[in-house]
């Protein structure tokens, strides 16, 4: 049986992903899916981390346009990944996946602190874990939380898991009809052409820590384990 491609890993989740076709809150149908897909490469011997956004609650950039203060605003997204981590963290035990939530803004009564050392000690005891509430500061997406934990966990990729494209094109194929998919890119070429994929803070720092990015769609079964053993599935952003 040929061995994953990657023994540690970031997997990055949209908030947007868990909302399906319903586009707000929480589908519970989505959470199971994942979990399945997630519980697939664990039992391959894959240590997973995983960052989730919180835009199928709130959006801080959103809510900073109706008026309110942009760091308030950050701030209540923050605590909608947090939602979206302890959702997961339940569907993961519900397949029999053990499972930790560390948040960077502390809730002892929910979630561990994060602590980068537990964080590796949990993953190297074949446990998941879920990184909440951002990086715990305003004006830093959960993109940039999935780049700083990486490089922090030593993480070996980032999976972006996309819930409406699959792969990274020249132009938004929901809106573009010759949009054109990449099949690999560099992350200067990424942000030289402004293509989107995360913001500038998380492709610096993955370029700087030479951090590979996959992007691929979730809602095709099976992509993560796919992603996992090296498939040709979606696009890989590397280099610089």
């Amino acid at each position: 049986m040929p061995l994953p491609a990657f023994k540690r890993l970031v997997l990055k989740l949209s908030g947007e992903a868990l909302a399906g076709d319903q586009g707000y809150g929480i589908d519970s149908k989505i959470i199971h899916s994942i979990s399945e897909q997630i519980k697939e490469i664990v039992e391959l011997g894959v240590q997973v981390a995983i960052v989730v956004g919180g835009g199928n609650i709130w959006r801080g950039l959103t809510g900073s346009e109706k008026g309110i203060d942009r760091a308030t605003a950050d701030y209540m997204g923050m605590l909608a990944t947090v939602m979206n981590s302890l959702a997961l963290q339940d569907g993961l035990e519900k397949v029999g996946v053990p499972t930790r939530v560390q948040t960077s803004i502390e809730m002892r009564q929910v979630a561990e602190p994060y602590i980068r050392r537990k964080a590796i000690r949990h993953l190297e005891k074949n446990r998941v874990v879920i990184f909440a509430a951002g990086t715990g500061n305003p004006y830093f997406s959960t993109d940039t939380t999935a780049a700083l934990r990486a490089a922090e966990i030593e993480a070996e990729v980032i999976l972006m898991a996309k819930n409406k494209v699959d792969g990274v094109y020249t132009a938004d194929p929901t809106i573009d009809p010759e949009a054109v998919k990449f099949d690999h890119l560099t992350y200067l070429e990424m942000i030289n052409k402004g293509l989107g994929v995360m913001d500038s803070t998380a492709s610096s720092l993955c370029m700087d820590n030479h951090i590979p990015l996959v992007v691929f769609s979730i809602t095709e079964e099976g992509n993560i384990k796919k992603a996992v053993m090296g498939d040709k599935i979606g696009t890989i952003v590397k280099g610089d």
